[in-house]
């Protein structure tokens, strides 16, 4: 990954789409002493379950990609693009997933209005098309089962869909993952 490049990683639970940002970062990390990587992270440590989950997240990371600095955002994702984005720094959002469901499902107060979200992701792409430096992107492909019952279950997946297609248009390259392995839907190889 070169210059001011995008990548958008999807694919399901547990598929390798996080450890495949890993290894693009710790790559860029290791072509130029200059380079910096951020983790631009989105969960939010609701349960113990949760803390725990993300506790393992950042000690698996720090072993696998030590230069990666983490910088923890649930909500202001476009603002955190604008903040840590450079020639010189790779910028690793991990996912969008969570992001769009802190502003959907928040645990603690009330939901966006859908007009809120839609200009929260225009503020999002309009941050990575002006982005200088590359920025690669995680997210879950949700979409591939039944419909799921429930109002609000099928406007989230509906939603999540918008938003990846969205990503997906303003990023060079647009990777499938699938038991660990990646499948290129856009760009170079």
């Amino acid at each position: 990954m070169r210059g001011a490049c995008r990548e958008l990683i999807l694919g399901g639970q547990k598929s390798g789409k996080s450890r495949r940002g890993e290894q693009l970062a710790a790559a860029w990390l290791g072509r130029s002493d200059a380079h910096r990587a951020v983790l631009v992270a989105t969960a939010r440590a609701h349960d113990d379950e949760m803390r725990a989950r993300i506790a393992r997240h950042r000690s698996d990371r720090a072993l696998r990609v030590p230069g990666l600095v983490t910088v923890e955002e649930p909500l202001a994702l476009a603002e955190a693009i604008r903040a840590n984005a450079s020639p010189q720094t790779l910028v690793l959002v991990d996912c969008l997933t969570l992001w769009l469901t802190n502003l959907t499902m928040p645990v603690d107060g009330v939901a966006h209005a859908s007009g809120e979200i839609d200009a929260a992701t225009g503020a999002l792409v309009r941050e990575l098309d002006a982005a200088t430096g590359p920025v690669v992107l995680i997210g879950n492909e949700i979409g591939l089962g039944v419909i799921p019952l429930g109002r609000e279950v099928r406007a989230f997946v509906d939603a999540l869909g918008t938003l990846n297609q969205r990503v997906a248009a303003v990023c060079h390259r647009v990777t499938l993952m699938a038991a660990g392995l990646p499948l290129i839907l856009k760009g170079p190889e």
